[in-house]
């Protein structure tokens, strides 16, 4: 196996640069291997990289180019994957920084709420491919909640593919729209919603939340302990009721660890 050179590391670098900037001259030293001009060859190669870069990002965020269309999604996203090329040969994991483009994109600053739709989608992705894990035991739960001290010292260990989102804007909804073959029903967009992304199975679930759930949801996920984080969601939401969100959550079986964290002794 050969071991590469700082020269041949740097002609790589040049050439990774070279395709994804248009106004780059062609790197020195480039050769076809049919005698050809290897400028064309590389302006038939870059517009396939930057294509197959754009259709991956359109896979992953189909509601986004609806929402846009094909044409400015499409424009929209050759800026980005020139600005951000991936850093990973595994495309399925590209485009995570792509809702935080899309909230510094001055031409899609008249749809407020085009970067959430786009970090629900992205989340949607990631649970996908988020690892397996088994949920909490029957009996390591009952015993925890037999405990009230140690529960309210706990830390929740939710399920590798449980994500938060929050939005002033109504993605939610907005989202399960696009999702039917039928007319799209119109939707008060300016209206706050939450949900818990979570792979169940196969299937990735999109749970509509009170901005409560999604506070508790949010801060244990974050390593908040139980009490605490119950307490700071019932200060935003004075209907929150935790019971009914412990419920949800452990019918998906999102729960999957209970771990008790003591505060050190002073002596």
């Amino acid at each position: 196996m050969s071991i590469p050179t700082p020269s041949t590391m740097t002609g790589q670098a040049t050439f990774a640069a070279a395709l994804l900037d248009p106004s780059a001259p062609c790197p020195p030293g480039l050769r076809a291997w049919n005698g050809s001009d290897p400028a064309r060859r590389l302006a038939v190669y870059r517009n396939n990289v930057v294509s197959s870069l754009i259709d991956a990002l359109a896979d992953t965020f189909p509601v986004t180019q609806q929402l846009v269309g094909s044409e400015f999604f499409r424009a929209m996203a050759s800026v980005f994957v020139r600005q951000q090329p991936p850093e990973s040969p595994i495309l399925a994991h590209y485009g995570a920084a792509f809702p935080a483009f899309v909230a510094g994109f001055a031409p899609a600053a008249p749809l407020p709420y085009l970067p959430d739709v786009a970090r629900l989608e992205f989340a949607r992705l990631r649970a996908l491919h988020a690892a397996e894990a088994e949920p909490i035991s029957e009996a390591a739960l009952t015993q925890a909640l037999t405990d009230q001290h140690a529960l309210a010292c706990s830390r929740l260990v939710w399920h590798p593919s449980l994500a938060v989102i929050e939005s002033p804007h109504a993605v939610v909804s907005l989202w399960a729209a696009h999702q039917t073959a039928d007319e799209i029903a119109p939707v008060e967009i300016d209206c706050a919603e939450q949900a818990i992304v979570l792979r169940e199975g196969l299937d990735v679930l999109v749970l509509p939340v009170d901005p409560g759930t999604a506070c508790f949801t949010s801060r244990t996920l974050a390593g908040e302990a139980f009490s605490s984080a119950a307490e700071a969601a019932t200060a935003i939401d004075a209907s929150f009721d935790l019971g009914a969100a412990l419920s949800l959550l452990l019918q998906r079986r999102a729960l999957i660890d209970l771990r008790v964290h003591t505060e050190p002794a002073f002596v």
